[in-house]
């Protein structure tokens, strides 16, 4: 077997033990409510550092681009509400507006 499938099968292995920790030292009881509101908060957040990962974060250094004014075209039309294909639309056409004139 080689050293790739060996760590595949570790990282495998960590990640079940992960996953299963919280419903074993919870035992069906619910989560407290101070860690509840955490939890909740949890998806928007990492969706959030995702974004803006990918939209700036360059080698080491912000990159300012092309990208930048499709996210920005994109919260504009979600702050007006847009449904979700227009929204996606918009974000698409600010961007390759924004690469056509550079």
């Amino acid at each position: 077997m080689s050293s790739a499938w060996i760590v595949v099968l570790i990282v495998g292995a960590a990640t079940v033990a992960l996953k299963a920790t919280g419903p074993v030292l919870l035992g069906g009881r619910p989560l407290p409510e101070s860690l509840s509101g955490v939890v909740a908060l949890l998806a928007p957040v990492l969706l959030a550092a995702l974004v803006v990962t990918q939209t700036v974060g360059g080698d080491r250094e912000l990159v300012l681009d092309a990208r930048l004014a499709g996210v920005g075209a994109g919260a504009v039309a979600i702050a007006a509400r847009a449904p979700l294909p227009v929204v996606v639309v918009l974000a698409a056409a600010a961007t390759a507006v924004v690469r056509l004139l550079a």
